[in-house]
């Protein structure tokens, strides 16, 4: 899995939200806050209110503010508004490629890493990850010997 630029902007600016919840930012103070490109920021943030995962609200106070509360808005919708689905072949969702011969079963490998990944960020949301209490099974990943090791 790669997450893009925008997919981590976004849930750097998300957890700013959180923090701030159920309060508003401004463009500008996510920005500072997160050392992100104001207008490159505009846009991811644009992508979030489309994406129901953030609220404009207008006036001297305005700014952002989540849709649902923290602990109610998993990392995954963060990611998913902003950049797609979180996992594709070549543009496609893995349970609609088709291979023949010896590669017939790759689909079953795509749709399982789909499941993989979704399966740590659906379940994290962004109130657990601003206090870092992670569940058991996430610990448990970043515990294995090589987990923190580049391949």
């Amino acid at each position: 899995m790669q997450i893009s630029a925008r997919g981590e902007y976004a849930v750097r600016a998300a957890l700013e939200l959180a923090v701030a919840y159920p309060g508003t930012l401004s463009t500008l103070e996510l920005a500072a806050a997160q050392e992100l490109p104001r207008k490159f920021l505009e846009t991811i943030l644009s992508d979030l209110r489309r994406g129901d995962v953030v609220q404009s609200i207008r006036g001297a106070e305005g700014g952002y503010r989540l849709m649902r509360s923290p602990h109610d808005t998993s990392v995954a919708a963060v990611l998913r508004a902003v950049d797609g689905p979180l996992a594709t072949v070549r543009g496609h969702r893995p349970e609609q490629t088709h291979y023949t011969g010896s590669s017939e079963h790759l689909p079953t490998l795509w749709v399982a890493v789909r499941a993989a990944v979704r399966n740590v960020l659906d379940e994290i949301s962004l109130a657990q990850l601003t206090t870092g209490d992670f569940p058991v099974f996430v610990r448990d990943l970043c515990a294995i010997p090589d987990a923190w090791q580049a391949r």
